[in-house]
């Protein structure tokens, strides 16, 4: 079967059942997770994927597909601020722990403020997080792969999802970028969702760490609640439990 026939038959499907999961795809393909994923990632104006399940472009709201987010954009806004929420999350990080950090602008100050002495294990999956984690050498880096989306500079794949799901993870350091009361945590990027949602579920303590510019915001998709963290740590300084905004 050509690329061009798989994806009329990815289509076709779609147009009967709306949604319908990676390896399902690929049992239906008769091809491989991999050759799906690159198909999908070539027809970016035909398929995306939301929460976990690939779905026909036109048929998610213009409003939740990511219109505007780039981290190369993003990582000068609210510059200082992100610097120092950072500098109060890194004060939670205590020797031979196993850490994850989240991908986004705020999480890179975040890993470059790790003291050197420190030895630690740290599962990342953004290629701008683990640049600064290879020069630290008494850091053990995990960095999980897939498909390469560079809106984030991150990667996502089933394999690295189930990967988080079976480790022990001390404290997990999360990004956002939007944080409402009531409508939750959010972020631009649906394929971001699935190993957040691991990590948190694998760690003992978990630390959404933003800039209040995040406060009140909603984006494309909700990956949890805010009362699922341990502590809220911004610029001003980290809320524990209960968290309000």
């Amino acid at each position: 079967m050509t690329k061009n026939e798989r994806l009329r038959m990815l289509a076709e499907t779609l147009r009967e059942q709306s949604v319908l999961r990676l390896r399902e795809a690929a049992t239906l393909l008769d091809v491989s997770e991999m050759t799906v994923r690159r198909d999908i990632a070539a027809s970016p104006g035909v398929f995306t994927y939301l929460g976990g399940y690939i779905v026909r472009t036109s048929d998610v709201p213009n409003h939740t597909i990511n219109p505007g987010y780039t981290i190369d954009e993003e990582k000068d806004h609210f510059a200082q601020a992100k610097v120092e929420a950072s500098a109060t999350a890194v004060r939670l990080v205590t020797d031979n722990e196993t850490i994850f950090i989240d991908c986004g602008t705020t999480l890179t100050s975040f890993a470059r403020m790790i003291p050197a002495e420190l030895h630690l294990t740290v599962v990342c999956y953004s290629l701008n997080v683990a640049e600064i984690l290879r020069r630290k050498s008494n850091v053990r880096m995990i960095l999980l792969g897939g498909v390469y989306a560079p809106s984030s500079d991150s990667f996502a794949s089933e394999e690295s999802i189930e990967t988080v799901r079976r480790m022990g993870i001390n404290k997990a350091f999360m990004s956002a970028g939007g944080v409402d009361e009531m409508r939750g945590v959010t972020c631009w990027n649906f394929h971001e969702v699935a190993i957040k949602q691991a990590a948190m579920a694998s760690a003992v303590e978990k630390h959404l760490v933003i800039d209040t510019s995040k406060m009140g915001k909603v984006k494309a998709v909700r990956f949890s609640q805010l009362s699922d963290f341990d502590s809220l740590i911004t610029e001003r300084g980290q809320a524990l439990r209960p968290l309000t905004t």
